[in-house]
């Protein structure tokens, strides 16, 4: 499919394919520090030789380096729009000017409308489930049964999608669909919310983060309740926590060493 810019134009940007990886730098070679999922905007900050653009998200202001080729022009109109549907399902079929597309989970779809809509020059036609959140059910159980479509995704640095993701990515994934935005890495996570004195006094969505022996936080984690939480690891899992980490369910063997609780969910939120 050609993407369809100008040099003139070219100042915010739409993700037109199912995954984008996000990188350090201008090359294929470069760690992978994020990704942009279909549907996701972002400015362009800088451009580089050979078809790579500095961008920076609209969604939590990340920054990194992407192909020209995955990203499509298109108005401020859209870029700025703040009402945003996103794809249900574990995987979602799209139609982008005729030709057929599948997007995962959580893929953003600004401007929806059911018989079809429009970023610019290119036209969609969406044919997946809606993610809606059902006012019939408890908040507690729609982020247990949204966590629960990543489980036994592989764990994948970078990643933020239920084909492959990381610590901080699966949190931010589920905590999007909740309506609360959290920061893309555990650090910048570890700054949100508020914080909780004690493991008894959590409730389930909150998050516990992990530190490493220099001190540095380096991972993080959603609880469940009743001595649970569900974690990237390896793979997305639940195991069990107490006072002092992660215990793992497989092997009995404490993985990670708690740091700090945070509650980011807003306190409505299960009353």
């Amino acid at each position: 499919m050609q993407t369809l810019f100008s040099e003139e134009q070219f100042s915010v940007a739409i993700c037109i394919v199912p995954v984008a990886p996000l990188r350090a730098t201008a090359s294929h070679r470069a760690e992978m520090v994020s990704q942009l999922l279909f549907g996701e905007r972002c400015r362009i900050l800088e451009n580089e030789p050979g078809g790579w653009v500095k961008v920076q998200l609209r969604f939590d202001g990340y920054e990194g380096w992407c192909q020209q080729a995955q990203l499509h022009a298109i108005d401020a109109s859209l870029f700025e729009q703040e009402s945003e549907a996103f794809a249900g399902d574990w995987v979602n079929d799209v139609m982008l000017n005729g030709e057929p597309v599948r997007i995962p989970l959580g893929a953003s779809l600004p401007g929806f409308h059911p018989e079809g809509f429009s970023w610019g020059k290119l036209q969609l036609l969406y044919k997946g489930i809606l993610w809606r959140r059902s006012e019939t059910l408890r908040e507690d159980v729609i982020l247990k049964g949204l966590a629960f479509q990543f489980l036994h995704t592989g764990y994948l640095w970078g990643g933020k999608s239920v084909f492959g993701a990381d610590c901080s990515g699966f949190v931010q994934q589920v905590f999007k669909l909740m309506g609360v935005p959290l920061l893309r890495d555990a650090s910048m996570q570890a700054g949100q919310g508020k914080e909780i004195g004690f493991l008894e006094e959590t409730r389930c969505g909150d998050l516990a983060f992990f530190d490493n022996e220099e001190g540095k936080i380096t991972h993080v984690g959603l609880l469940l309740g009743d001595g649970q939480i569900i974690h990237a690891s390896g793979e997305v899992r639940v195991d069990l926590i107490h006072h002092e980490g992660i215990i793992s369910s497989t092997t009995g063997e404490r993985t990670h060493k708690l740091r700090l609780l945070r509650r980011v969910l807003p306190e409505y939120v299960f009353e």
